[in-house]
């Protein structure tokens, strides 16, 4: 693996305790019965959401990371996908919390755009991987 990529599934692995935090935050919203989120469907849906992206994304981008060293991309493509799988999982969960901040909220706000942001990305990233691979075989 490339220094570039073990740099990225460092920093990925760094960032793994602010998803635990973030799963700790909602537990305490759920056992201390804080006022905003049981009683507010949208912000616990979105909320719950952000989550879960962040820990599955978090996942797909090191595993996507093992492979990114065996395709057949120039070393600018092989940037962008270490720099779009990265980011995928940082701009969606983003957006999810984000956008419905405030506890009386019951809609997002503009901030989820960056769900949408962060899913061009993992598209970005993700195609161009597989391309990637496909040339390599």
């Amino acid at each position: 693996m490339s220094n570039a990529s073990l740099q990225t599934a460092a920093i990925l692995l760094i960032v793994v305790p602010t998803i635990e935090y973030g799963g700790y935050s909602l537990l305490r919203f759920i056992t201390g019965r804080i006022p905003g989120y049981l009683d507010n469907p949208a912000r616990r849906a979105l909320f719950v959401a952000g989550h879960a992206h962040a820990g599955v994304l978090v996942l797909l981008a090191l595993v996507g990371l093992l492979y990114v060293d065996s395709a057949d991309l120039p070393a600018g493509a092989k940037t962008l996908v270490r720099n779009t799988l990265a980011a995928a999982p940082i701009l969606m969960s983003a957006g999810f919390f984000l956008s419905i901040v405030s506890p009386q909220a019951t809609r997002p706000g503009r901030l989820i755009a960056l769900v949408y942001l962060g899913a061009a990305s993992l598209a970005v990233g993700t195609i161009t991987l597989g391309v990637g691979l496909l040339r390599a075989l």
